[in-house]
C-alpha cells in the first residue's frame, strides 16, 4: 500500500528530515472535525466518560431516595427545582432518573463509549492500516453520537421532565403522550435521540467491518488478528443486524404517539374513566422488536470488553493467550446465538410454554461459549509471570464480574424460576454485574493499557490501584445484596418500600447499598484526576511501554496522519508470541520475520508456509549435526 493515506483526497503533504508527514491543519480540522481515527477515538472516550459521570450522579440521586424515602434533603430542591419539591424527589421524576440512567449507561457509555473509542483507536493500528475505510463517515459517526447525547440531556429542560418508561420504554407509558408527565415531550426527545444514536452506531459499524475485511496489511490474515480486532469486528456485525430492528420499533411508536395508529395500543382506559379509541394493537409486539435488539445489545456491550481483557491479560501474564482458536470460535458462537435468545426477557408475557422451552434451551446453550472464554482466561493466568498493572487488575476484575454475574443468568434463563424473579432486584443485580460492571471494567482496562498510545504519556499506577480496589469492592457491595432482595420478591423501579410491611426489613440494606454506591462514585474522582492530569503532566511514554507484540506499538509515540512514516509494517506471526522457549527475549513482535528467530520457531509457526517449514527442518537438522560434532 502506498504511503499516501486513504483520506488524503489528493492534498499534498511534505516530509521533514525524519520522513514524518505534515498536514497544514487548523484547530477545527485537527481537534473538532478531525477525520483521524486516533482523534475520533479520544472524542468518543471523553464524551463517553462525561456521560458516565452524568449517569452516575443520576443513580446517586435515586439511591438517596431509596435509602431515605421519608426524609427531605434541601440540596435536592436546589439541584432539581420543581422535580424535588420540599427536598423530596417527585415520584414521576424518580422513574425518569431510572430511565435516563439506564439509557445513558447501556447505549451512550457502554455501546458508543466502549466500541467507539477502542474500535476507532485499535482497528487501523492493530491491522496495519493508514486509517478507517471512510474517515469522513467515521467523523460523522462521532458527531451523530454527540448530537444524540445533547438531545437526550436536553430532555431535562422540558417542562414535564425527561422520558419515564424505564430504559426499555415499554408501551403504553411510551406510546400514550398523556399516560404520565414523562410520556410527553421528554419521550419524544428520547426517541429522536435514539434515532441519531442508531445512525451513528450503523455508520461506525459499517466502517469497522469494511476496514477489517479490506485494509489489513501484508501478511495479516484473519488468524493473525489480535482477539481485540475479532471482538470489535463481530460486535460491528451484531450492530448492523440488530439496531435497524429497534429503528423499526421506534418508528411504529412514533406513529402510535403522533398519528393515531395502534400498533402497540389496545383497550386503554385513562384515570379509570376515559376510554381511549385504540384497538387491535399489542404491547407484546414492541417487546419482541425491542428485545431482538436488546439481547444482541448485551453482547455488543460485553464483547469489546472481552477482547480488550484477553489482550491485556496475555500481555501482562507474559504468556500466549490460551486457546486462541477456541476464543475466536466462542466469539462467533456468541454472535450467532445472541439472535435466538431474546424471548427469555418475555417469559412472563403469556408465551406458549413450548416456545418458552425453546428460548430456555438456547439461553442455556449460550453459556457454553461464555464458559469457554472464562476457562481460557483462567488458563492464561495460570502460572503466568503476572505483572499487576492497573490495566491487568481491571481485566481480572472483568472476569470476576463476568463469572459471578453470569452464574445468576442461569437462574434467569430458566423459565420456571424467571417467572418468580422477573422484575425484581435479582434482575438488577444480575444485569449490573454481568454487563454493567464487567463491561465498565473491560473499558477501564483498555483506558489504562492504551492511554500511552492515545496521549503519549503514562497514567499514575498507584492512583490506578486505588481506583481499582475502591471500585471493585464498591461494585460488589452495591449489587451483591440485591440478589437476596430479589429472592424475597422486592420489585425494582419502586419509589419507596415503606408502603409495604413485608419490604420494610430491606430498608437498612437499601441504606447500606446507597452508601456503597456513594463510595464507588467518590472512587471515580481518583480516576478522573489521574486521567486529566496524566494527559498534560504524566510521565512521557516510550514506544512500547508494556513490551507487547501487536502492531500499534510499532507506530511512533507522536501521532502522525497515516500512523507510520514510510512503509506500513508487514506481519509474519500471530500476536501472542510471549515467553517462547528458545527466544532471546520474552516477547517477539508480529513484525519480526520467522527467519530471525530460528532458535524459537516451532513447526506450527509454518502452517501456511511449506517452504519455511522445510527451511526450519533443515536448520534443526543442522543444529543437531553441530551438536553431535561437538
Amino acid at each position: 500500500m502506498s504511503t499516501l493515506s486513504v483520506h488524503d483526497h489528493g492534498v499534498a503533504h511534505h516530509e521533514d528530515d525524519h520522513g514524518h508527514h505534515h498536514h497544514n491543519e487548523t484547530f477545527l480540522t485537527k481537534y473538532i472535525f478531525s477525520q483521524d481515527h486516533k482523534m475520533i477515538a479520544k472524542q468518543f472516550l471523553v464524551t463517553g466518560i462525561t456521560m458516565a459521570v452524568i449517569a452516575m450522579v443520576l443513580s446517586i440521586l435515586f439511591r438517596i431516595q431509596l435509602a431515605y424515602p421519608d426524609q427531605a434533603f434541601p440540596f435536592m430542591e436546589t439541584l432539581l427545582g420543581r422535580f424535588a419539591p420540599g427536598g423530596r424527589l417527585d415520584s414521576n421524576f424518580y422513574l425518569s432518573l431510572v430511565t435516563i440512567h439506564g439509557t445513558i449507561m447501556v447505549f451512550f457509555v457502554l455501546t458508543a463509549g466502549l466500541s467507539g473509542t477502542f474500535s476507532n483507536l485499535l482497528i487501523p493500528l492493530q491491522l496495519g492500516a493508514r486509517d478507517m475505510a471512510s474517515p469522513f463517515m467515521n467523523m460523522l459517526s462521532y458527531w451523530f453520537f454527540f448530537l444524540a447525547s445533547v438531545i437526550m440531556l436536553s430532555s431535562f429542560m422540558v417542562q414535564k421532565g425527561p422520558a419515564s418508561g424505564g430504559w426499555t420504554i415499554y408501551p403504553p407509558l411510551s406510546a400514550l403522550p398523556k399516560a404520565m408527565p414523562g410520556s410527553g415531550m421528554g419521550m419524544t426527545l428520547w426517541l429522536i435521540s435514539m434515532v441519531f444514536f442508531i445512525a451513528s452506531s450503523l455508520m461506525g459499524a459499517i466502517n469497522y467491518v469494511s476496514t477489517v475485511l479490506n485494509m489489513r496489511t501484508k501478511g495479516m490474515d484473519l488468524w493473525k488478528m489480535p482477539l481485540t480486532i475479532w471482538a470489535f469486528f463481530l460486535t460491528a456485525i451484531l450492530g448492523i443486524l440488530a439496531f435497524p430492528v429497534l429503528v423499526a420499533g421506534v418508528v411504529l411508536l412514533v406513529f402510535d404517539r403522533s398519528f393515531g395508529t395502534s400498533f402497540y395500543l389496545s383497550e386503554i382506559v385513562l384515570n379509570s374513566s376515559q376510554v381511549q379509541p385504540y384497538e387491535g394493537g399489542s404491547p407484546i409486539l414492541f417487546q419482541h422488536l425491542f428485545w431482538f435488539l436488546g439481547h444482541p445489545e448485551v453482547y455488543i456491550v460485553i464483547m469489546p470488553a472481552m477482547g480488550i481483557s484477553s489482550e491485556v491479560m496475555s500481555v501482562n501474564s507474559r504468556k500466549p493467550i490460551f486457546g486462541y482458536h477456541a476464543m475466536v470460535y466462542s466469539l462467533i458462537g456468541i454472535t450467532v446465538l445472541s439472535f435466538i435468545v431474546w424471548g427469555h426477557h418475555m417469559f412472563v408475557t403469556g408465551m406458549n410454554p413450548f416456545l418458552g422451552g425453546v428460548f430456555m434451551i438456547t439461553t442455556l446453550i449460550i453459556a457454553v461459549p461464555s464458559a469457554v472464554k472464562t476457562f481460557n482466561w483462567l488458563a492464561t493466568l495460570w502460572r503466568g509471570n503476572i505483572r499487576f498493572t492497573a490495566a491487568m487488575l481491571f481485566a481480572i476484575g472483568m472476569v470476576s464480574f463476568f463469572i459471578s454475574g453470569g452464574l445468576t443468568g442461569i437462574f434467569l434463563g430458566n423459565a420456571a424460576l424467571d417467572i418468580n424473579l422477573h422484575d425484581t432486584y435479582f434482575v438488577v443485580a444480575h444485569f449490573h454485574l454481568v454487563m454493567g460492571s464487567a463491561a465498565i471494567f473491560g473499558m477501564l482496562a483498555g483506558v489504562y493499557h492504551w492511554f500511552p498510545k492515545m496521549y503519549g504519556r503514562m497514567m499514575n499506577e498507584r492512583l490506578g490501584y486505588l481506583h481499582f480496589w475502591l471500585t471493585f469492592i464498591g461494585a460488589y457491595l452495591v449489587f451483591f445484596p440485591m440478589h437476596f432482595m430479589g429472592l424475597d420478591g422486592v420489585p425494582r423501579r419502586y419509589y419507596a418500600f415503606t408502603e409495604f410491611e413485608s419490604m420494610k426489613r430491606w430498608l437498612s440494606v437499601n441504606t447500606f447499598v446507597t452508601w456503597a454506591a456513594i463510595m464507588s462514585a467518590v472512587a471515580q474522582v481518583a480516576f478522573l484526576f489521574n486521567f486529566i492530569y496524566s494527559i498534560f503532566f504524566g510521565k512521557k511514554a516510550t514506544q512500547n511501554p508494556w513490551q507487547a507484540n501487536t502492531l500499534e506499538w510499532t507506530a511512533p509515540v507522536e501521532h502522525i496522519h497515516g500512523n507510520w512514516p514510510g512503509e506500513i509494517p508487514t506481519v509474519y506471526r500471530w500476536p501472542y508470541d510471549y515467553s517462547k522457549p528458545g527466544a532471546e527475549e520474552d516477547y517477539i513482535q508480529q513484525t519480526v520475520p520467522l527467519s530471525q528467530t530460528m532458535s524459537s520457531n516451532l513447526p506450527h509457526d509454518f502452517e501456511d508456509n511449506p517452504v519455511g517449514l522445510e527451511a526450519h527442518a533443515n536448520w534443526v537438522s543442522t543444529q543437531k549435526s553441530n551438536e553431535e560434532v561437538k
